[in-house]
Formats: C-alpha cells, sequence, structure tokens
C-alpha cells in the first residue's frame, strides 16, 4: 500500500495531493476486504462508501468539523482513516473495537449509532447547538438510501428546513431503495447545480411549459412530472433544502470540488450522491445482499469458510417455515416486516405468498400501526422486526394495538444477546417494555420446537401477542410433526429439588437445566421450572415450587430491572407468599460486543455461571464438580 500506512490521522489525509484521493479510495477498499474477510462484518456499504468518506475527511476539518453517520454500516473507512486502521483487524471482536459509531471509542465519532435514521436529527441538533454557542464549525450528516425510508429521517429533514441553519446532508444513494438517476442529463444537471443554477432552471421549465395554457389541467399535470423528472430534489427544495445532485459518488475529485462549493453554502444543503453497494469487489456488486455482512470468506475465490455444520436450525428458519404452514392453513395470515426479510426469515414468506406480504422498509412504527390497521378487516398480521428495533414502535404497540385489543404477534427475532453486534443490536429489554402494557401476552421459547407450537398459539389468540426468540441455532430439539396449541399463561416444571428452583425463561432454560446437573454433582438438589410466559404468569407453578424450597432462582436473556425476574417477585409479593429469590439477568449496564459464549460467560448467565452462582446463594462450602 502506497499512502494508507503513512495516514494516522485525516490530518495527514489533507497533507496529499488531490491526485492521491483515488488510490486513497482504492486501499481502503483492499484493506476492508482483508479485515472482514478473516472476522466478519459489514461489507458491501463500507466498500461502496469508500471515496465519499475519503473526500468528506479531506474536504472538511474533522473532527473539528462533525461528521454524523447513520447506523455506522457505512463508517469502516471512517474507522481506518480516522486511526483505527490496525484495530480494524479486531473489528467487533471482544477485545476489538466496535463494528458501529461509539462517542467513546474516538473524537472522530460525533455522535453514536447503531439503529437506522438518526443522522440528520442528531446533526440538526448539533447545529442549533453551534448557533447558540455561536461558535464556528460545519456539521455533516451521511445517509444511506435505506435509511432516508425512516420517519425519522424525515423529521429531522423538516426541523432543518425550518431552522434554516447551516447543515449538510449527504444522501449515499447506493441504488438499493431509490431509482438510479445517473447518466448524460444528470452529469448536465449537477453542474447547473453546483453552479447555484437550479432554481432558475426550474422556473425556466415552469414558464416555458406554462405559455401553452390552452391545454388547461393537463399542462399542469406535464408541468408537475417535468420538474420531477429534471429535478429529483424537488422533495428535499420543498422542505427548505438546497438540492444537489445526482452526484456520482465514486468520482473522488468531482466529489471534493461539489464539497468544497458546498462547504461555504448558507443554510441547510442536500448532496444527492449515487454509489454502488459492494464497489471494488465483483462478487458484492452482483449479490449485494449476501455481501452485506458475511462472515468469513476467502477474498480471491469469494467464498463463505463455513464451520462447523450447525447442529441444529436456527430459530429464524423455524419461525419463517412454520409461519409458512400456518399461513397455508389460514389465509388471514399475513406477514410483516421492515427491510429485513432474509434477516427476520419471512423472505420464504414472501416468495410463497407475495400478497399477503408487507415489506415497509426502514418504518418499525408504521410496520405496528400497519399490522393494526389489516387486525381491524380481520386479518392476522405477524410483525416480524428484531426486538431491539421494535422498541422505536412502543407507543404504536400500546396505543394501536393493546389499547384496542386487536390480534397482532409481534414476532421479535434477536431476543437477548446477540454477540459481535454489540449493545446496539442486543435484544435485552422486551421482557420489560411489553409486559407493563394491559393485553399483551408475552411467551418466549425453551427451544426451537416449543418455537413452532407458540407461533400457532400466538395466532389462534385474538389478542395482542408478543413472541421472541434468539439469534442463531436452536437447542438440537426434535421438531414435532403436528403444531398445537399450548394453554396460555402455563409454564412446565423439568426437575424436581428440595434445596431451590431455578425458574427460566426462554433460551435460559436449556442452560439451567445443565446447571442443575452441574449443581447436582455439587451435592445440591435443585429443580428447574420452563416458565414460558413472562406475562401471564404461572404464578400457581411457582408457588407450588416454593413448598419444596423457600430458595427461588430466575434466569433470563433479559434486563433484570423490569423484566422476568421483576414479574416473579411482584407476584409473590400479591400472593403474600414469602421468599427467598435470586434474580440472575442482564445487570444495569449496556453489554459490549463478543461472541456468545464469552458474553453469557462473562455475565455469569451460562450453565457454569448460574450453577455457580446459585451455589454460592445456596451457601454450598465447595463447588467441585461445577465446571461447564
Amino acid at each position: 500500500m502506497q499512502y494508507l500506512p503513512k495516514i494516522e490521522s485525516p490530518k495527514d489525509l489533507r497533507q496529499l495531493p488531490n491526485s492521491a484521493l483515488p488510490t486513497v479510495a482504492k486501499e481502503l477498499r483492499e484493506w476492508i476486504l482483508e479485515c472482514v474477510s478473516k472476522l466478519g462484518g459489514h461489507l458491501g456499504s463500507s466498500l461502496g462508501s469508500a471515496e465519499i468518506t475519503t473526500a468528506l475527511h479531506y474536504v472538511f476539518d474533522t473532527p473539528k468539523d462533525k461528521i454524523v453517520w447513520d447506523t455506522g454500516h457505512q463508517t469502516y473507512g471512517h474507522k481506518i482513516l480516522t486511526g483505527r486502521r490496525e484495530a480494524l483487524k479486531r473489528i467487533r471482536q471482544a477485545d476489538g473495537i466496535s463494528g458501529f459509531l461509539k462517542r467513546d471509542e474516538s473524537e472522530y465519532d460525533a455522535f453514536g449509532a447503531g439503529h437506522a435514521s438518526t443522522a440528520i436529527s442528531a446533526a440538526t441538533g448539533m447545529a442549533a447547538a453551534r448557533d447558540l454557542k455561536n461558535e464556528n464549525f460545519k456539521v455533516v450528516a451521511v445517509v444511506s438510501d435505506g435509511c432516508i425510508t425512516g420517519g425519522e429521517s424525515y423529521e429531522g429533514l423538516t426541523n432543518a428546513g425550518a431552522l434554516q441553519t447551516d447543515i449538510i446532508v449527504i444522501l449515499n444513494d447506493n441504488q438499493m431503495f431509490i431509482s438510479n438517476k445517473v447518466g448524460a442529463m444528470s452529469t448536465f444537471l449537477t453542474r447547473l447545480l453546483t453552479l447555484g443554477a437550479v432554481r432558475d432552471a426550474g422556473v425556466e421549465v415552469k414558464k416555458f411549459l406554462a405559455r401553452f395554457k390552452f391545454w388547461g389541467a393537463v399542462i399542469t399535470r406535464v408541468v408537475k412530472r417535468t420538474r420531477v423528472l429534471l429535478f429529483p430534489g424537488m422533495l428535499f427544495e420543498e422542505m427548505g433544502f438546497q438540492y444537489f445532485g445526482p452526484v456520482d459518488g465514486h468520482d473522488i475529485h468531482n466529489l471534493v470540488e461539489v464539497l468544497r462549493h458546498i462547504k461555504s453554502l448558507k443554510g441547510p444543503v442536500l448532496i444527492h450522491c449515487v454509489t454502488k453497494k459492494g464497489k471494488g469487489y465483483d462478487a458484492a456488486e452482483k449479490d449485494p445482499y449476501t455481501w452485506h455482512g458475511p462472515g468469513k470468506f476467502d477474498v480471491a475465490q469469494a467464498k463463505m469458510i463455513k464451520g462447523e455444520k450447525p447442529a441444529a436450525p436456527t430459530y429464524t428458519s423455524v419461525f419463517g417455515k412454520t409461519l409458512l404452514r400456518l399461513a397455508e392453513e389460514d389465509p388471514r395470515v399475513v406477514a410483516i416486516t421492515g427491510a429485513m426479510p432474509e434477516g427476520t426469515g419471512t423472505d420464504m414468506f414472501r416468495d410463497r405468498f407475495p400478497k399477503r406480504y408487507f415489506d415497509v422498509g426502514l418504518a418499525e412504527p408504521h410496520a405496528v400501526t400497519f399490522a393494526a390497521g389489516l387486525a381491524c378487516e380481520g386479518y392476522r398480521p405477524v410483525v416480524a422486526i428484531y426486538s431491539t428495533f421494535l422498541q422505536r414502535a412502543y407507543d404504536q404497540i400500546e396505543h394501536d394495538v393493546c389499547l384496542q385489543k386487536l390480534p397482532v404477534v409481534l414476532a421479535l427475532d434477536r431476543g437477548g444477546l446477540v454477540g459481535a453486534d454489540g449493545p446496539t443490536h442486543h435484544g435485552v429489554f422486551d421482557y420489560s417494555y411489553l409486559r407493563m402494557i394491559p393485553n399483551m401476552t408475552v411467551m418466549a421459547p425453551a427451544d426451537e420446537n416449543e418455537l413452532q407450537h407458540m407461533l400457532k398459539t400466538a395466532l389462534a389468540m385474538n389478542a395482542p401477542v408478543s413472541l421472541r426468540y434468539p439469534r442463531g441455532e436452536g437447542t438440537g430439539a426434535k421438531l414435532d410433526a403436528a403444531l398445537e396449541t399450548i394453554p396460555v399463561g402455563k409454564g412446565v416444571r423439568l426437575r424436581d429439588g428440595h434445596d431451590g428452583t431455578i425458574a427460566a425463561i426462554g433460551n435460559r432454560v436449556a442452560p439451567a437445566l445443565e446447571a442443575a446437573k452441574l449443581l447436582e454433582r455439587a451435592g445440591l438438589s435443585v429443580g428447574v421450572l420452563n416458565m414460558r410466559f413472562v406475562k401471564p404468569l404461572d404464578r400457581d407453578l411457582l408457588l407450588q415450587a416454593l413448598e419444596k424450597s423457600e430458595r427461588l432462582v430466575t434466569v433470563e436473556d433479559n434486563a433484570v430491572q423490569g423484566g422476568f425476574g421483576s414479574a416473579v417477585l411482584e407476584a409473590l409479593a400479591d400472593a403474600h407468599r414469602p421468599a427467598q429469590v435470586l434474580r440472575l439477568g442482564i445487570p444495569d449496564q449496556f453489554v459490549s460486543h463478543g461472541t456468545m459464549d464469552q458474553l453469557y460467560a462473562q455475565l455469569a448467565l451460562d450453565a457454569a455461571g448460574i450453577a455457580r452462582r446459585t451455589a454460592e446463594w445456596l451457601g454450598a462450602k465447595t463447588l467441585p464438580a461445577v465446571q461447564a
């Protein structure tokens, strides 16, 4: 590499001649490929944004000037240019840097981000603060075309347009959502726009067409359509922005020229850059979905490096196949997702029942209320969204679904810890934020077989239901051929014990059983309950367990504050039943990234940790056999 080893910060980048920038972008791609191929991570978006990233740090005085990125999928190049080149070799590892943006990781990460559509709002807030303090720096928000579909992006655009503060929005259109309008006409328009002539040109077009008044209403429609055809930024201009583009996002010299011009403008400005997701790596360009976030792969052969054959199907695949079976039996079943068909397993539903499948984009609040509308008309919608993303639709769940008692099934994939994606993606709050809402049923399967029965149960209920399940493969449980409903609000006793009882929920049931076996070797007799439901809670099963021992341990892959363990304490208090309770779960902290095994071990939520914490609490003097 010619330039990258010499760049320790954007100051070094800015010392290079303009002629070196294409090579810098090329070297960024090579380094990203080298690191991600060994670790996995978000590849396609970072490859596609290499020129934008380089141009931004070349033109703007970062970190004084603030660059606010959306989600973080496109920021590996940003990390490399801001002193984290070598650190990229350990990205998303327990001892390495985050795969997303973190303010405490670098002064160049102006705003933390892992969820979509936050950049414009945050950047507008920074610009407003700058104005209040009479300071002088630039604020740039970089938004992908997927993130622009989120409602918060439009709320931010509206606010920025109303404030008329100095802010620059870069719309990175990687052709995965917005139409590609790059061509000769676009190049011409870009030149016009860069010269500040777009408004005048638009007026001239309107004046010219308005001469033909004898066509009446017809010409009015033509005027509108012509302005949209020639000026795709009309929407943004109506929101108070000066629009520049479409600009070729891979022509770095033109990008630098445009950014230098834009930098001096006053008020809100939006630059529409068209890029290619996966740019520079043929396989990623041809198949942007597969290469969006691949695991380890061979760069030369463009082949994924497969690990050991999974011992069991993933929860996501079991959910998807079960939903398909139930939809074949009941034409009222419809599926909804937020731009993640493959990630949620609803892709097979899409392929089998395209008219009953709805991908609403990165718009979780809309997804929930849209489902409520379908439910009003007799359908049984299943909304498949990651647990952490459903947090964005809390009001819609409460006001639009639960208040009206509508039969909407919330299928929460990635419930619990998720591993390398870290704190922005850990789904560890849904028990807490859903169980407090009236009319909501909250359930979680212990294994993949129970998942398929719970989905059937959820669709059989005429009420709002949350069904959460974890990331990754199941326990290897045998899948029953026939789907059955299970009693709502009833758990299952898996094992008796006279020294204490572990009441577990969801994916912590299997390690709880293992922990009981470890404790048995240590001379402790501990029972295990698969509670199945956080709400309604099986209070009778808990009271029966307390007849054998006053000691109760609750285990969950959720925040202990307000979660399953808290529900148990409340139930026992309401029953006026004294008991000694130890709650195990996610402590009052944001959990970092790492492998699933590492994280569960650190939090003492694996079998060995549950056994150790339980034995210590029960007062065991020695723990010779408590080893996982």
